[in-house]
Protein backbone atom coordinates (compact mmCIF):
# COMPACT_ATOMS: atom_id res chain seq x y z
CA UNK A 1 0.00 0.00 0.00
CA UNK A 2 1.90 3.30 -1.23
CA UNK A 3 2.19 5.89 1.48
CA UNK A 4 -0.43 8.61 1.94
CA UNK A 5 0.23 12.42 1.97
CA UNK A 6 -2.36 15.10 2.00
CA UNK A 7 -1.52 18.35 0.26
CA UNK A 8 -3.48 21.52 2.26
CA UNK A 9 -3.05 23.96 -0.83
CA UNK A 10 -5.84 26.26 -1.89
CA UNK A 11 -3.64 27.09 -5.10
CA UNK A 12 -4.94 25.33 -8.24
CA UNK A 13 -1.28 25.25 -10.09
CA UNK A 14 0.73 25.03 -6.95
CA UNK A 15 -1.35 22.21 -6.23
CA UNK A 16 -1.04 21.05 -9.86
CA UNK A 17 2.55 20.94 -9.68
CA UNK A 18 3.07 18.85 -6.04
CA UNK A 19 0.56 16.54 -7.07
CA UNK A 20 2.86 16.34 -10.45
CA UNK A 21 5.84 15.74 -8.66
CA UNK A 22 4.51 13.19 -6.06
CA UNK A 23 3.01 11.61 -9.00
CA UNK A 24 6.87 10.34 -9.68
CA UNK A 25 6.73 8.45 -6.51
CA UNK A 26 4.82 5.39 -5.36
CA UNK A 27 2.32 8.11 -2.81
CA UNK A 28 -1.43 8.32 -2.64
CA UNK A 29 -2.17 12.05 -2.67
CA UNK A 30 -4.89 14.05 -1.32
CA UNK A 31 -5.66 17.67 -1.39
CA UNK A 32 -7.48 19.83 1.33
CA UNK A 33 -8.08 23.50 0.05
CA UNK A 34 -9.35 24.41 3.76
CA UNK A 35 -8.38 23.95 7.28
CA UNK A 36 -12.16 22.49 7.85
CA UNK A 37 -11.39 19.96 4.75
CA UNK A 38 -7.63 19.07 6.46
CA UNK A 39 -8.93 18.42 10.01
CA UNK A 40 -11.52 16.46 8.46
CA UNK A 41 -9.14 14.21 5.54
CA UNK A 42 -6.25 13.88 8.17
CA UNK A 43 -8.51 11.89 10.43
CA UNK A 44 -10.24 9.75 8.22
CA UNK A 45 -7.24 9.36 5.86
CA UNK A 46 -4.30 8.93 8.45
CA UNK A 47 -2.06 10.31 5.86
CA UNK A 48 2.14 9.37 6.14
CA UNK A 49 2.91 13.29 5.55
CA UNK A 50 1.71 17.11 5.03
CA UNK A 51 2.44 19.63 2.82
CA UNK A 52 0.92 22.54 4.77
CA UNK A 53 0.22 26.12 2.90
CA UNK A 54 0.65 28.70 5.32
CA UNK A 55 -1.39 31.14 4.13
CA UNK A 56 -5.44 29.10 3.52
CA UNK A 57 -8.51 30.79 3.65
CA UNK A 58 -10.42 29.82 6.64
CA UNK A 59 -7.38 29.67 9.17
CA UNK A 60 -3.31 29.46 8.68
CA UNK A 61 -1.07 26.77 7.84
CA UNK A 62 0.29 27.28 11.50
CA UNK A 63 -2.85 27.38 13.46
CA UNK A 64 -4.05 24.24 11.57
CA UNK A 65 -0.29 22.79 12.17
CA UNK A 66 -1.34 23.50 16.01
CA UNK A 67 -4.66 21.85 15.96
CA UNK A 68 -3.30 18.62 14.14
CA UNK A 69 -0.23 18.11 16.23
CA UNK A 70 -3.02 18.04 19.62
CA UNK A 71 -4.24 14.61 17.83
CA UNK A 72 -2.49 11.51 19.00
CA UNK A 73 -2.06 9.95 15.75
CA UNK A 74 -0.91 13.06 14.31
CA UNK A 75 2.38 13.15 16.93
CA UNK A 76 4.88 11.54 14.56
CA UNK A 77 3.57 12.77 11.28
CA UNK A 78 5.85 14.96 9.12
CA UNK A 79 4.17 18.36 8.39
CA UNK A 80 5.66 20.35 5.97
CA UNK A 81 5.35 24.21 5.67
CA UNK A 82 4.60 25.62 2.08
CA UNK A 83 4.42 30.01 1.95
CA UNK A 84 5.74 32.50 -0.91
CA UNK A 85 6.07 35.26 1.69
CA UNK A 86 9.47 33.99 3.01
CA UNK A 87 10.28 36.36 5.53
CA UNK A 88 12.88 36.77 8.79
CA UNK A 89 11.51 34.46 11.40
CA UNK A 90 8.99 32.66 8.90
CA UNK A 91 11.15 29.30 9.13
CA UNK A 92 11.03 29.53 13.18
CA UNK A 93 7.64 30.29 13.58
CA UNK A 94 6.84 27.07 11.37
CA UNK A 95 9.06 24.89 13.38
CA UNK A 96 7.58 26.39 16.71
CA UNK A 97 4.03 25.84 15.72
CA UNK A 98 4.89 21.81 15.03
CA UNK A 99 6.08 22.01 11.45
CA UNK A 100 8.85 19.54 10.78
CA UNK A 101 10.30 21.21 7.84
CA UNK A 102 9.83 24.70 6.06
CA UNK A 103 9.85 25.25 2.17
CA UNK A 104 9.69 28.40 0.42
CA UNK A 105 7.70 29.13 -2.99
CA UNK A 106 8.42 28.21 -5.62
CA UNK A 107 9.18 25.07 -5.10
CA UNK A 108 12.17 23.19 -6.50
CA UNK A 109 10.86 19.83 -8.01
CA UNK A 110 13.98 18.21 -6.86
CA UNK A 111 14.07 19.47 -3.36
CA UNK A 112 10.12 18.20 -3.28
CA UNK A 113 11.01 14.76 -4.58
CA UNK A 114 13.91 14.40 -2.11
CA UNK A 115 12.17 16.02 0.68
CA UNK A 116 9.27 13.48 0.20
CA UNK A 117 11.54 10.60 -0.16
CA UNK A 118 13.40 11.11 2.95
CA UNK A 119 10.51 11.94 5.07
CA UNK A 120 8.64 8.64 4.04
CA UNK A 121 11.65 6.43 3.86
CA UNK A 122 11.17 5.94 0.60
CA UNK A 123 13.67 2.95 -0.74
CA UNK A 124 12.85 3.18 -4.69
CA UNK A 125 14.02 5.70 -6.80
CA UNK A 126 11.60 7.96 -8.43
CA UNK A 127 9.75 7.29 -12.33
CA UNK A 128 11.48 8.91 -14.82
Amino acid sequence: MPKRVLVVEDNDVNFALVEFVLGKLDVAVARAATGAQALDLAERDRPDLIYMDVHLPDVTGLELTRQLRLRPYMQGVPIVALTALAMAGDRERALDAGCTEYMSKPLSPRLLQETTARLLDLKAAAKP
